[in-house]
């Protein structure tokens, strides 16, 4: 309900006339006047309530006359009465229905009741209700009202006292509200600016409006007052205190400064009354010295009066709060005579009022900008109260108020040297709570308790490094917002500022900090320095940062501690604009003597070990501020980086925490000396430290890209120094350096690019300042280009391990990180994170390769399908193996290639695939372990596969990047320079693979070498399709020639050392046991894969315009190989001639079922050459219809082109030569003088002889007599060749058996060969059939004389039942046994010669002769034959080639082409039916009955085949014959024979034989031709002239003889001979006489005498046979007659 309101009115009516009733009652005795006074005043009110519609505007207006009857009351001075009317009074005024005439009356009534002294409480209040409740007291009115105020507060009652001052107060504070108030309501109005006062009339103030004058000459009043002058005004004061003055003047400058900065009179007033009024005030204090006495000065000195001085810097402060901007040198004069209170000589409570006033300043940010802003002439004020501060702390500290005092207690405190002051708590942090400034009560000055003011001082410090940062954020914020003129104003000031104060602030804060024994102190200090060295960072104030975190870093560090960064943070920087000394300022190190708990010890990081150090709580609590500095204001830092991190090193160094995965530090044991003691409290803190550590550098990624810059650069150099350290000794280096810039590294992978090289650079390398920097931002390294070596090459294996570590794990990040764009589009970013991989390959230590590696295979593992551009980088890496790193590197390093291989071929670009064979080859050539050696090679096998399968793809890839290749070559002029250029890109890649397997194949392991050959020709053979045919060309010349050559090389000039079995137990085969013998394995292996090469690929080849050429150098390759003196090479090169020479013209395609035809793979004679390699399938079946759509397309390869059989002759002719060159050399015997002449083995001349059927089948066309005697040469030299004496027992058949070697089976094969084409052949090659026979005859003869080997000494094997052999006798050649071999032969002679007897060539070559001739060497030995079974053979031929041969001599007896052959056979028959050896004395009586049985066949063929045809037969032969007939008819005994052998060998059956065929031919009854009629005669005659020599032998011998009877086959023989005679007289008589010749007749008849000698004969059995001979006698015995005989007389 408002006053206004008609309730309220009318309550306001009741309650008057109430008042009046009760006024005019109470007046009813004893004041009538008042009484009617009242009831007329009740008549006036309801006059004005009934007439007026605004009853209270008609109050007013009458309010004169309505308050009249009260104030009559008061003038009762009846208390009753009196408070009665007050209440009235009060009411009407709270409704504001009081003129201003009604008001002065009541002031003037108030007056009189004050005077009186009644009433004095509720005059107080009056006064107050009314001056508040309106505005209607003004000027003079208003003066007396507040006089009277003031006089009441000087009344002896206490209560009246204060609540009069309480009025006081609030009177005045109206009185400027009114002010205010007014001016708020003219503040539209524009007015004329008033003229500026003068000096000199301090009332000129008519331009004041109603209000303001009031305040004005108030405020005018007060000082006068306080100045203790008379008041212009306040008429009528009669008293007044300069405390109470002084506080009124302070609470209107505190509550009303508006007033006086707005209106210049009150301005005025402030600089010329009040100022100096607090100055003159002032002086006491100012003069006065603590115990000083007063005789030093001339009049007594004013003693300082708490009560005043205490007020004064109340109002001190007010202004220099409020008014600093108006009054710029009062206030300096104030802030300076502030510090001069502080001084030590200066009372207690002075000073701790004064520190009191100083910390409220300090608590004001806004006032010390303003300071520093408006105080430019020179801005000492400040400094001045910091460093004055500081000083006051000095002194205090010094003076050592309250002692000094020991030992340890709870309470805070700041103990330095020895003196220990407490720390009170003074006030909440950034609120100056005052003690002393608010005893507005107190007289005395009250005893300050020890260490007050240097608490108040401490937290005033706190507060002012507190309050400076206020603006900090807005630096930024301004700068960014504002527009730029405003723009360096905040920034200069705060510049300003930090210039003025921080050396002082610095060096009282460092002081404290050192003396400081509370935690929570030492907390509010180091947050001080902190934000101190924030802003110095975000003003880039460089010098005050630096020093402000050079104090944090030395308070973390052992007392002491030998720690360059942080003495030459002042040393380098002593030019003059670092020069911290140069506002003569210390900062203090912290002393070692203070009273901290010690919480771990440990071991300094320096370079000599110096014991150990220990580290307080206060330690470890400043390292946790200076992470906190690093972790929020990372970015202001700057190069300041390194004083942290330097400090931070050194810490977790004596703290012993070392870097674990990923660059975490954590807690571990310390490595030398004692170890690392910490207490349970630092071990719970540790973890905590160890992750604000880790989150410090996490929360680099919010850094700017520059701040990033500086971090790193500090962590490289604290990187650089901790190597240098550890280069000397071999302690345990400092990690932290390393493991940081790996956590840094981590954390910003998404702007890698920017830090990537400084990181890696330095981690990897020396960073030179040629190193080309991609962004500006790397300039700052270039100034510090690294002078050590990099972490990596450290010789401190700690060190490296880290430097590795960090490395890697920064790439394998780098690489998984997500960036945008994905780095598979980023090429340049991906090279860039790889190339530190490689670049770890140039360091040598194995430990770093090792880690390296590792992590390669885990990025392969993770990453590896996202390599693309990067892995040529990542192969290099891979091959980077040198033969000098360990085994487990290089198994490393290997594993990563098969992962590769197995997983990856696809994923890679098809450039790389050429790198990826380099690789695989460098792995084949490395010899530290041969098992990887071959297992790369079956990678180089999967590899080409993997080529095979994806070939067309891979094509066109390749193709691809070779055009844009050339596009580049050609637009730079120069040449495409790639290897085996001119080939397409893909066959590059073929040759490349080929080229390295080609030298793996000579590398110096045996095994190496072999699985290298198998695998190249094995994928020559399987994928050589793909290849273009001019390809090919490189494919022969370049790899497979030049493999060969290498081979070849390297074999003839092998070490022939015998090779101990290699380490352990590993036996070597004595076939491998030099190094010739395992080169020899590869030569073989070599040539082997070429010449298959040359057979399954002759076709393609050939179509390649110098094939002939090829073929020549392969057959010079075999024939070197052939005629090496290795047995083994020697004979795999004859298997590679056979294998080229299988070579045949495939049939067409049409009638090959076979997908392989259309590969150019021949169907081939021997289906094993086929094979391809070791075990593996030709060809792959997949994709095989595509490659056979590739080849068909152009021309079926497995067809030649029409014309080029023609060609094949010559390279047939080419082999055959090679054949005959590899035949001479290898059987020409050695030289007599050649001990050590290398003989051929058996079975490579076995090969030799057995290479020509298939090379004849080729050459057969021109095959001439002189090559056949070529051949003829080779032949017998090949089986002349003796075989050693340790072989002979596997290749000598047992002396038992008539077996022939496979050498002499492959002569007669080969000539077997050649017989049967010259058989089928044209005419003019029959020809050749003498020379074939003469070859076998000379093969036969060996049956008897074995050949000699040159010179060779040889051992023979005779005939084996006589001889023995001894195996291993001394000397070192056995020559083998021929026999078989010629007898052999011998069956081929009469084989041949049945089936060619009748050829004209055979016959005018006198090819009988010369087989008669042969036969008659063994026929004529006989017994004497090596072999018994040769002779025989040698007769039986003799019988069959006669029984073919001797018609065809017959019907050419005319041609006389036999003539010379009839001889020869006579000897023949002559030399074996008597031949000049006897038999052996052992043989049996069966044996010699088969031999008779022998002669008698000879004999049989002469009586049917010879003499039959008598008349065709040259006499002389006739002759021969018959008395070879005669000789054998007669016994001829030899005397050797015993008695009881002699009837068998008297060879009786022979001689009847014998005689018998004498006698046959004797009397022919035909005689068809002249010829027969003389062989009956010479027949005839031999026979008698043989009977006469037996009977006259018989007659000698009986009479010799005596009584002793003759042997038996004397007695056989003569009645044989008796028998005969009288057989031929039977066939004489029944011969037609003129059929016998005279000659006959006379020797019959001279034949008598000799009988009838006999008759004497004692013999029974021969005295028959004589009768029977001597009856036909009777016949002849008749006169003689005239002699006519065949018409002669």
């Amino acid at each position: 309900m408002t006053t206004s309101s008609p309730e309220a009115v009318k309550k306001l009516i009741d309650n008057m006339q109430t008042d009046l009733r009760s006024l005019s009652m109470e007046c009813k005795k004893k004041f009538p006047p008042v009484k009617e006074a009242a009831e007329s005043g009740i008549v006036k009110i309801k006059t004005i309530a009934a007439r007026n519609t605004d009853i209270l505007a008609a109050l007013k207006e009458n309010s004169s006359e309505v308050v009249q009857p009260f104030l009559m009351g008061c003038g009762t001075k009846e208390p009753k009465i009196t408070q009665l009317c007050l209440a009235a009074i009060q009411r009407l005024m709270s409704h504001e229905v009081v003129s201003e005439a009604a008001a002065g009356n009541i002031i003037a009534m108030l007056w009189q009741l004050m005077e009186n002294g009644l009433e004095e409480l509720k005059l107080l209040q009056t006064v107050l209700v009314l001056l508040t409740t309106n505005t209607v007291v003004h000027d003079e009115v208003l003066s007396k009202a507040i006089v009277l105020c003031f006089r009441l507060h000087f009344t002896k009652d206490n209560i009246t006292n204060n609540t009069a001052a309480a009025t006081v107060r609030q009177v005045v504070t109206v009185v400027f509200e009114r002010m205010v108030t007014e001016d708020e309501r003219h503040k539209g109005i524009v007015e004329q600016p008033p003229p500026v006062p003068g000096n000199s009339n301090r009332r000129s103030i008519s331009t004041l409006r109603p209000s303001a004058k009031d305040a004005y000459m108030l405020f005018q009043d007060l000082c006068q007052l306080v100045n203790a002058d008379a008041p212009y005004w306040l008429v009528g004061m009669t008293e007044m205190t300069r405390t109470f003055g002084l506080e009124l003047l302070e609470s209107v400058l505190n509550d009303f400064p508006e007033v006086f900065l707005q209106h210049q009179e009150f301005s005025f007033l402030l600089k010329e009354r009040v100022c100096p009024l607090v100055i003159k005030l002032f002086s006491p204090n100012i003069k006065f010295r603590q115990g000083s006495a007063a005789a030093a000065s001339p009049g007594p000195v004013e003693k300082p009066y708490f009560p005043i001085c205490m007020r004064l810097l109340r109002v001190v402060s007010v202004l220099i709060k409020h008014f600093y901007s108006l009054l710029v040198t009062e206030c300096e004069i104030f802030l300076s005579l502030l510090v001069k209170f502080l001084d030590g000589e200066k009372p207690q409570w002075l000073r701790a009022v004064a520190v009191e006033s100083i910390h409220r300043l300090c608590v004001q940010p806004h006032l010390l900008r303003s300071f520093c802003h408006l105080g430019s002439p020179a801005p000492t004020n400040v400094p001045a109260g910091g460093s004055g501060s500081g000083s006051q702390v000095a002194g205090q500290s010094a003076a050592g108020a309250g002692g000094a005092g020991g030992g340890l207690t709870t309470q805070a405190a700041f103990e330095y040297r020895g003196t220990w002051i407490p720390l009170l708590t003074v006030s909440v942090q950034g609120s100056a709570k005052a003690t002393y400034l608010e005893m507005l009560d107190k007289v005395d000055p009250p005893s300050i308790p020890e260490g007050y003011a240097l608490s108040v001082a401490f937290s005033a410090l706190l507060d002012l490094s507190g309050s400076d940062p206020a603006p900090g954020p807005g630096v930024t914020a301004e700068t960014q917002g504002q527009s730029t003129e405003q723009e360096p104003v905040p920034q200069l000031v705060w510049e300003e500022m930090v210039n003025a104060c921080w050396c002082g602030l610095l060096a009282a804060l460092s002081l404290l900090l050192d003396a400081s024994t509370d935690e929570t102190a030492t907390e509010n200090i180091l947050k001080a320095e902190l934000t101190m060295a924030s802003l110095c960072g975000r003003l880039g104030l460089v010098t005050p940062r630096d020093a402000f975190i050079t104090a944090i870093c030395k308070a973390s560090l052992p007392p002491h501690y030998a720690l360059t960064v942080l003495s030459s943070s002042a040393t380098n920087l002593s030019n003059k604009s670092y020069s911290i000394q140069g506002q003569s300022v210390q900062i203090i190190s912290p002393s070692s003597e203070s009273h901290q708990q010690v919480v771990a010890v440990g071991q300094p990081l320096s370079a000599q070990p110096q014991g150990t150090v220990v580290l307080t709580a206060k330690n470890i609590q400043c390292m946790r501020t200076l992470l906190n500095l690093a972790h929020c204001h990372g970015a202001v830092l700057g190069t300041s980086w390194q004083l942290v991190l330097a400090t931070l090193q050194h810490l977790v160094w004596i703290l012993g925490l070392k870097p674990g995965s990923g660059g975490a530090l954590k807690p571990g044991r310390a490595v030398e000396g004692p170890s690392t003691v910490l207490t349970t409290a630092v071990m719970t803190d540790l973890p905590v430290i160890s992750n604000i550590l880790s989150r410090l550098f996490e929360s680099s990624q919010y850094l700017d890209d520059v701040s990033l810059h500086h971090l790193i650069n500090a962590l490289c150099s604290l990187s650089m120094e901790a190597m240098e350290m550890a280069y000397g000794n071999n302690k345990e280096p400092s990690l932290f350096a390393v493991a940081k810039l790996l956590e840094t590294g981590l954390v910003n992978m998404d702007r890698i690019e920017i830090l990537w090289r400084p990181l890696t650079g330095h981690l990897l390398e020396k960073v030179s300042s040629a190193t080309l920097l991609p962004f500006a931002l790397w300039l700052n390294l270039e100034i510090q280009a690294f002078s050590a070596l990099a972490v990596c090459q450290h010789p401190n294996s700690r060190m490296r391990e880290w430097g590795a570590e960090a490395v890697t794990s920064l790439i394998k990040a780098g690489l998984a990180y997500k960036h945008d764009p994905p780095l598979s589009q980023n090429q340049r970013l991906q090279l860039l994170l790889l190339n530190p991989l490689r670049e770890l390959s140039n360091i040598a230590h194995a430990d770093i390769r090792q880690k390296q590696l590792e992590s390669v295979l885990q990025i392969l593992q993770s990453q590896g399908d996202s390599l693309g551009p990067g892995w040529p980088l990542v192969l290099g890496v891979i091959g980077a193996i040198r033969n000098d790193q360990g085994e487990s590197l290089i198994r490393t390093a290997f594993q990563c290639l098969q992962l590769v291989v197995t997983d990856f071929l696809p994923t890679m670009p098809c450039t790389c695939l050429q790198i990826v064979v380099e690789v695989a080859g460098s792995f084949g050539l490395q010899n530290q372990e041969l098992n990887i050696s071959l297992t790369s090679i079956g990678l180089l096998w999967n590899i080409s596969d993997y080529f095979f399968q994806r070939g067309e793809t891979i094509e066109q890839e390749l193709n691809r990047e070779e055009a844009a290749l050339e596009k580049q070559a050609r637009e730079k002029g120069v040449a495409l320079n790639r290897p085996f250029h001119p080939a397409p890109p893909f066959d590059c890649l073929w040759l490349c693979l080929y080229a390295k397997l080609g030298e793996l194949c000579v590398d110096p392991r045996p095994a190496v070498r072999k699985s290298a050959g198998q695998t190249l020709f094995s994928t020559i053979s399987a994928h050589g399709t793909l290849l273009q045919q001019p390809t090919w060309h490189t494919v022969v010349w370049k790899v497979l020639f030049h493999l060969l050559d290498c081979v070849r090389k390297s074999s003839t000039t092998a070490d022939k050392e015998k090779i101990e079995s290699g380490g352990g137990n590993i036996l070597i085969h004595h076939s491998r046991d030099t190094a010739e013998k395992q080169w020899a394995e590869t030569w073989v292996l070599t040539l082997a894969g070429v010449a298959r090469i040359f057979n399954t690929r002759r076709y393609l080849l050939q179509s390649l315009g110098d094939f002939f050429k090829a073929w020549e150098v392969l057959l010079d390759h075999i024939q070197s190989a052939a005629l090496s003196k290795n047995n083994e090479v020697s004979l795999a090169a004859l298997k590679s001639f056979q294998e080229i020479l299988q070579i045949v013209t495939p049939v067409k395609d049409s009638e090959k079922p076979d997908a392989l035809a259309a590969m150019g793979v021949p169907v081939l004679m021997d289906p094993v050459s086929a094979a391809s390699g070791p075990g593996r399938p030709l060809l792959r079946s997949d994709s095989l219809a595509e490659r056979l759509a590739r080849y068909n397309g152009a021309e079926p390869a497995g067809t030649p082109p029409p014309g080029e059989e023609v060609d094949d002759s010559a390279l047939w002719w080419s082999a055959w030569n090679t054949w005959y060159r590899t035949g001479t050399e290898c059987t020409r015997p050695p030289a007599a003088s050649d001990k050590l002449a290398f003989i051929p083995s058996q079975p490579f001349l076995t090969a030799l002889v057995q290479i020509f059927p298939a090379l004849y089948q080729h050459i057969k066309a021109g095959f001439s007599m002189e090559d056949l005697r070529k051949l003829g040469v080779i032949l017998h030299g090949a089986v002349s060749v003796p075989i050693s004496s340790d072989a002979s027992p596997f290749i000598l058949p047992s002396y038992t058996e008539a077996v022939l070697t496979s050498l002499q089976e492959a002569v007669l094969t080969a000539l077997d060969v050649l017989q049967k084409a010259i058989c089928i052949g044209p005419e003019n090659m029959q020809v050749m059939y003498p020379a074939i026979f003469d070859q076998l005859l000379l093969f036969v003869e060996f049956s008897c004389k074995p050949p000699q080997y040159g010179k060779l000494e040889t051992k023979h094997i005779a005939n084996a039942k006589y001889n023995q052999i001894q195996l291993f006798a001394p000397a070192e050649w056995v020559a083998l046994n021929y026999v078989p071999f010629a007898e052999r032969s011998l069956e081929v002679v009469v084989d041949l010669y049945q089936k060619t007897a009748c050829h004209k060539a055979v016959v005018s070559e006198k090819v009988l002769q010369n087989i008669i001739k042969t036969l008659r060497i063994p026929l004529g030995l006989k017994y004497a034959c090596p072999s018994e079974s040769t002779w025989k053979l040698a007769v039986a031929s003799l019988l069959k080639v006669l029984s073919i041969g001797l018609p065809v001599a017959r019907q050419h007896a005319s041609s006389g082409k036999f003539d010379t052959m009839w001889p020869e056979l006579a000897n023949a028959f002559e030399d074996f039916l008597f031949p000049k050896s006897s038999p052996p004395d052992n043989l049996s009586i069966q044996e010699f009955q088969k031999n008779e049985s022998i002669d008698v066949e000879v004999v049989q063929l002469i009586s049917t085949e010879i003499l039959p045809f008598a008349n065709f037969i040259p006499k002389e032969f006739v002759g021969q014959i018959m008395a070879m007939l005669n000789k054998g008819s007669i016994h001829s005994q030899s005397s050797s024979f015993t008695e009881a052998e002699i009837d068998i060998r008297m060879r009786e059956e022979f001689s009847k034989v014998c005689f018998e065929t004498l006698l046959q031919f004797s009397f022919s009854n035909k005689v068809s031709t002249p010829q027969e009629g003389y062989i009956s005669r010479m027949a005839l005659s031999v026979l008698l002239k043989r009977s006469q020599d037996v009977l006259r032998r018989y007659v000698e011998d009986e009479r010799l003889s005596g009584r002793c009877p003759l042997p038996r086959q004397q007695v056989t023989e003569i009645i044989f001979v008796l028998k005969a005679i009288s057989t031929l007289m039977d066939s004489l008589k029944k011969t037609q006489p003129e059929n016998v010749d005279g000659n006959t007749w006379a020797q019959v008849i001279a034949l008598y005498p000799t009988l009838v000698e006999c008759i004497t004969c004692s013999s029974s059995e021969v005295s028959c046979a004589l009768k029977e001979a001597l009856g036909p006698f009777k016949d002849f015995m008749q006169p003689p007659v005239n002699k006519v005989q065949n018409g002669e007389s």
